[in-house]
């Protein structure tokens, strides 16, 4: 059962990513979503559920046939340039998705991309908060977690607010909800291979990431397939 104190923080009112006035997504939206979990978690038929959930996330995982750019990445070092290289092309309204398997190092990217925007505050996937809001230096990042809701909870969330906000978002396991995803993005769908490096798949949909994409591969930190 959830304390006084939880239910209290799943009404609290916050400024949203437009800065009016309503429920924050990471209480009270957030909040009846993880409320809902909770309850089919503790339902007798949780154990179809979380089977059921197994494979949504398997059949979550986007195709890579699509994939333009690769970029490898050895050490965690590696994957905070790809961060860096990324926040440099940054604008308001910009959309990353994330997805890979279970400990592809998705949270680690997040957080050396975090770290790149000037966020100092530690940065953990919000599986159960759902969207964590951040103030970067220059501007907001909204951090997206989508592994434990459907794609019609997410629907409900009023995800357009954000994708089209001031800020910069960030979304995890993006692949679940691909049908409320914007036409314009930068997906990102990480791999590892056999001796554990990991392989960042780029596939920018729209002109604008197109061009940061092309940008990188001129510099020399992005493969296509015409690379030897």
């Amino acid at each position: 059962m959830l304390g006084s104190s939880q239910l209290g923080s799943l009404k609290r009112y916050t400024k949203g990513p437009q800065g009016q006035n309503k429920p924050s997504p990471i209480g009270y939206r957030g909040g009846l979503l993880l409320i809902s979990y909770i309850l089919r978690l503790l339902s007798p038929a949780s154990e179809d559920y979380n089977r059921s959930s197994t494979r949504t996330r398997k059949k979550g995982m986007r195709s890579l046939a699509q994939s333009t750019y690769k970029f490898y990445s050895e050490h965690e070092a590696d994957t905070d340039k790809l961060g860096t290289l990324l926040s440099m092309y940054l604008q308001p309204g910009a959309v990353l998705t994330l997805d890979g398997d279970l400990g592809a190092g998705k949270t680690r990217f997040s957080q050396g991309f975090a770290r790149a925007m000037g966020i100092s505050e530690h940065v953990n996937s919000p599986t159960f908060t759902i969207i964590k809001e951040y103030e970067g230096a220059g501007l907001p990042f909204y951090h997206m977690d989508m592994y434990r809701i459907s794609q019609e909870e997410a629907d409900e969330l009023g995800l357009e607010d954000y994708f089209y906000g001031a800020g910069v978002t960030l979304i995890e396991w993006s692949s679940l909800i691909e049908d409320l995803l914007p036409p314009e993005r930068l997906s990102i769908t990480i791999t590892q291979e056999v001796d554990q490096t990991r392989v960042f798949h780029l596939t920018p949909h729209g002109s604008p990431y197109e061009s940061w994409c092309v940008q990188m591969k001129e510099n020399g930190h992005l493969h296509d397939g015409t690379d030897n």
